[in-house]
């Protein structure tokens, strides 16, 4: 579907890897098709066990392409016509198990996906963040819930309202990661977790994934985050940070009341 996006199964593995290097591996549109597109065959694929995400470069990925955003804030592009939702769907419906491997960056939906996420290894010089706020824009991918559960509200809250980025050490001590690594390691490390998870009872991994996470809850989330979400891509404070940040200097939110 997209060269930005490369798929290969390996021993019962389906390795999904961003490749937009050269743009720290933003999102596109066609790269969010083909994510949904991966994830929903892995699921109806016999000779797909386990997940593996991963990506290129010295990033993950830096979230969402901004060109996007800026399109729907101008009218230009449809937000219902945005295929991020296909990704969040799978991600929220997956039944087989999902590994991460991070490297360098992972901003927005690079952090938010990890909670859907079984296995999580990253760099200990990551730098994760959730910079939604900054934005002038909500929470995704379930993560208004998926994250406090996670690490608590107060760091939740702190992660998204002030959006300052936290390394891959402290992204394991707050429970968001497995483990932290050396860079080089991180993705042979989910390698191997994936091709260990992938002998295992798949019957038994799924059954246990279906106990821990409800599906239907986690979508109703995201809907309700969507729509918020979709308002906020329209708001004048939302024109002003992409105003700011493509003439990239501090935004002014102080004329608005919100």
């Amino acid at each position: 579907m997209t060269e930005h996006v490369r798929i290969a199964v390996e021993e019962g593995v389906l390795r999904i890897t961003l490749a937009r290097p050269d743009k720290k591996n933003a999102l596109t549109q066609e790269m969010y098709t083909a994510l949904g597109a991966a994830l929903t065959r892995a699921d109806g694929d016999a000779s797909v066990r386990v997940v593996l995400l991963e990506a290129e470069g010295d990033a993950f990925t830096a979230g969402n392409d901004l060109g996007d955003f800026a399109a729907v804030a101008a009218g230009k592009l449809d937000r219902k016509a945005m295929t991020t939702h296909a990704f969040l769907d799978a991600l929220a419906h997956a039944r087989k198990p999902i590994v991460a491997a991070v490297n360098g960056l992972a901003v927005g939906i690079g952090v938010t996906m990890l909670l859907h996420c079984d296995l999580v290894f990253v760099a200990e010089d990551a730098k994760l963040s959730t910079p939604f706020v900054n934005l002038a824009l909500v929470p995704e991918a379930a993560s208004s819930v998926l994250l406090q559960a996670r690490i608590g509200y107060a760091r939740a809250y702190a992660m998204f309202a002030l959006g300052e980025p936290i390394d891959g050490r402290t992204a394991a001590s707050f429970g968001l990661a497995n483990a932290a690594l050396p860079a080089s390691e991180v993705r042979a490390a989910a390698l191997a977790a994936a091709k260990k998870l992938a002998t295992k009872p798949l019957g038994a991994l799924q059954a246990t994934k279906q106990l821990m996470r409800d599906g239907a809850a986690i979508a109703a989330v995201m809907a309700k985050e969507s729509e918020i979400f979709g308002a906020r891509l329209q708001s004048p404070e939302t024109a002003e940070a992409l105003r700011a940040f493509a003439e990239r200097r501090p935004p002014d939110f102080s004329k608005f009341s919100g």
